[in-house]
């Protein structure tokens, strides 16, 4: 076992004295938790959409990765988006709006 240095030593010794207290919800605190997350998760409608076969792939792949299945994955990604929580990396190919625009030439 790895020898633990300052901090986490004096973590250790107040977890055994006891200094450490259960900061547990409420049962209340509970319930209402339970049924935010049941309303979040609720899926009751069902979309069809096509997809080219090498973004399936591609989805399918980085689904894996996150060890849960293809169609979780994509309901998260959308629940991300439609929540405001997925941007767009920007890329190295367009230009920052801060950028000016380059003048075409003209023949």
């Amino acid at each position: 076992m790895k020898k633990l240095d300052e901090f986490e030593q004096d973590i250790l010794n107040d977890y055994e004295t006891g200094e450490f207290k259960s900061t547990a919800p409420s049962k209340t605190d509970l319930a209402k938790f339970k049924a935010a997350a049941t309303a979040t998760f609720i899926k009751d409608r069902r979309i069809n959409i096509r997809l080219s076969s090498p973004d399936l792939m591609d989805i399918q792949a980085r689904a894996l990765e996150e060890g849960i299945p293809y169609q979780t994955f994509i309901a998260s990604i959308l629940h991300k988006y439609a929540a405001g929580r997925l941007f767009e990396k920007p890329s190295r190919l367009t230009r920052r709006s801060s950028e000016p625009a380059q003048k075409r030439a003209t023949p």
